[in-house]
């Protein structure tokens, strides 16, 4: 890739990171929308060959890109949670219910819906069609932000006062916080059929090391680099090292790196690792405005690499990324995003509960289970899954897999970025009229 375009198209992505989120306040359009478009219409422009990215030629920098900015976008995802989470009690075990549900029941089943479309619909081979579903199943941390929380609460006079009051949010920000611990053990099960031919020959060590031990490993380490890091930087003999008193957020940074590469060294999650490192360091003095400090930083860097993402898939998209896309591609796409997520979600919030049941002070009544269901944004979580898994295994059909996922995105990026504004202030005013 041109050195010299980099820096232009770093540059741009930076001043529309600066100028979008204020310009589209007042209007039901978010940014994502704007730069997919700009990206768009740049590739349309005579640009040199050497700046066109393809899945093919340029795997490896999309695959480190979206690594990147997944895991920038988990840490300020557990950092912006204010509900509390320890398996030592089930009073706060229970309060993440939603989450639970959305995980165990809607997870599994979008994997399998929408592997059996790639294989019933498209006739991938099955390596294929898991590995589809596994791409395009889990909700993405990076794009769902209109819909997420919007950052920690630090001003409550109580830490127990301290908890998420919207459950949409709360549920969408969870999910897309731990849904790729679900995600990557069929993405690695792709693989294996790829390389074995059949899942019997390694089925056990798959079972138990990717899809329980990986996990293990990684909510262990993020635990671990959580804990160490939130002691030092607020209960450290050494008033040098307490960074909360000196106000340094560069540990959020700091605090990526460290969980996701012991992980990665240990072969457990990054991905659950980051995340669970943010919550850890989120449980110790809640309260404090070193939390808001830190996510304020995550935030803008994850807004950048977001948009530098988005410009590259942009970019991509009106340059041949959609060759591969048939009719029936378009449709199994446009039946992931309307059908598939929905149906499922809505089943998950839907079974084993009771009319009653409530969390906190907040009740997840029709209209906002609907809402949960609808908004799965799919997005950069998917382009690192394709570009991770091709990379380490040879899939006959991975240019119909990169074009229906592009697509996919791109619907999603339009319908979701659209939607959002207004049923989410729709869902605000509803809530306030009942209280």
């Amino acid at each position: 890739m041109n050195a010299d375009f980099v820096y232009l198209l770093i540059g741009l992505a930076l001043l529309l990171a600066v100028v979008l989120p204020y310009a589209l306040r007042s209007v039901a359009l978010s940014a994502p929308v704007v730069l997919l478009a700009v990206g768009v219409v740049a590739g349309l422009l005579p640009l040199p060959d050497a700046v066109r990215l393809t899945p093919v030629d340029d795997r490896a920098v999309l695959e480190h890109l979206t690594e990147f900015t997944v895991i920038v976008s988990l840490m300020g995802v557990g950092l912006a949670l204010d509900r509390p989470l320890n398996f030592r009690s089930w009073a706060s075990f229970k309060r993440w219910g939603t989450t639970w549900r959305l995980l165990a029941l809607a997870m599994p089943l979008s994997i399998a819906a929408a592997a059996w479309l790639g294989w019933w619909v498209l006739g991938l081979a099955p390596a294929s069609a898991i590995l589809l579903g596994a791409a395009l199943a889990p909700t993405d941390p990076v794009l769902a932000s209109d819909v997420q929380v919007e950052g920690p609460t630090t001003d409550a006079e109580d830490e127990d006062e301290i908890d998420e009051r919207d459950e949409v949010r709360f549920a969408l920000t969870s999910e897309a916080g731990l849904n790729d611990a679900l995600a990557f053990p069929f993405v690695h099960l792709a693989i294996l059929l790829v390389g074995a031919g059949s899942v019997l020959d390694r089925g056990v060590e798959w079972v138990l090391w990717d899809l329980v031990g990986m996990i293990v490993v990684g909510v262990a380490v993020g635990v671990a680099v959580g804990w160490v890091l939130a002691k030092a930087a607020f209960r450290s003999n050494r008033p040098a090292i307490r960074m909360a008193e000196t106000g340094e957020p560069l540990l959020a940074i700091a605090a990526i790196l460290l969980a996701y590469g012991a992980a990665e060294v240990l072969h457990g999650y990054g991905f659950l690792a980051v995340f669970v490192c943010a919550m850890t360091l989120r449980s110790m003095e809640r309260s404090a405005d070193y939390h808001a400090l830190m996510h304020e930083v995550v935030e803008r860097l994850e807004r950048l690499l977001t948009l530098v993402v988005l410009l590259v898939l942009g970019v991509a998209l009106s340059n041949g990324l959609l060759d591969s896309l048939s009719w029936r591609a378009a449709g199994v796409g446009l039946l992931l995003v309307l059908v598939v997520r929905p149906v499922t979600a809505w089943v998950a919030l839907r079974v084993g509960r009771r009319p009653r049941d409530r969390v906190g002070d907040y009740h997840l009544g029709p209209r906002e289970q609907l809402a949960t269901a609808f908004f799965g944004i799919r997005g950069i979580g998917s382009i690192f899954y394709l570009a991770y898994a091709t990379g380490h295994g040879k899939f006959s059909d991975a240019n119909v897999l990169w074009s229906t996922t592009a697509f996919v995105i791109a619907v999603s990026v339009v319908l979701h970025g659209v939607t959002a504004t207004p049923v989410m202030r729709w869902l605000d005013r509803h809530r306030e009229a009942t209280t």
